[in-house]
Formats: C-alpha cells, structure tokens, sequence
C-alpha cells in the first residue's frame, strides 16, 4: 500500500490525510505539476474559524496563482512554516513535507478515494 492510497482527495486537487480530528492537508503531485514551480505560499494564520469549501490561500507558481480550499470546516491548528519559507516544497514534496496546513474538525465530509481522484484527472 502506497501512501497515496491512504490519503483522501478533493475535486480542487487537495489531499486529505484524517486522523484524531486533525486533517492534513496538501494539493497533490498533479496539482503541482499543473501550477508548474510554486513560488509563493499564502496560508491562513493558525487559529482561524474556516469552513468546507472556502479558499483559505493562495499557491503562486510560475505560471499562474491558484486558490487552496478548506477540504474540512474547523479551525486551523498548524501552518507548514517551512513552506512558506521554501515553496519549492509543494514541487518536490507534495505528499509529504510540502504539506500546508492542518485543520481541528469535528465532522470529516465525504471525500475522493485514491481511484476516484484518478479517474477524475484523468478526464482532465
């Protein structure tokens, strides 16, 4: 089993990795791909009420500027520092140190499993 297959996705090319109330959250190895070398990292400030769906950052490449969606409501409870610090993180970490921020919530919503998100890049 791969990590990948024990995270989560969204639609917006977020992962999700849920455990003890905390979710974790990255944009995936496609949505990094796609953005091209990230250059600048916007992350809501630890402590910050945030609701399922809203934009909560912003991810500047490149190319283009893309938004981060809170995948969960609840309340931010980390920022990856070291991202902001080092962007390039979200390129050749994705999955890993190039996470961005976790997220206290109380009700995790239905989100992609590994195949569905495939399935969904796929088509794009």
């Amino acid at each position: 089993m791969t990590r990948e297959s024990e995270l989560k996705y969204t639609s917006e090319h977020e992962w999700v990795e849920a455990a003890d109330g905390v979710a974790t959250v990255g944009i995936t190895g496609y949505a990094a791909g796609q953005l091209g070398d990230v250059v600048y990292v916007d992350l809501p400030a630890a402590g910050t009420a945030v609701e399922a769906g809203a934009v909560i950052g912003e991810i500047e490449s490149t190319k283009s500027v893309g938004e981060l969606y809170a995948p969960v409501s609840g309340t931010i409870a980390a920022v990856n520092d070291a991202v902001e610090a080092s962007p390039e993180l979200v390129n050749s970490d994705p999955l890993g140190d190039g996470w961005l921020v976790r997220i206290e919530y109380s009700d995790l919503p239905a989100l992609l499993e590994l195949a569905e998100y495939q399935a969904l890049t796929s088509e794009s």
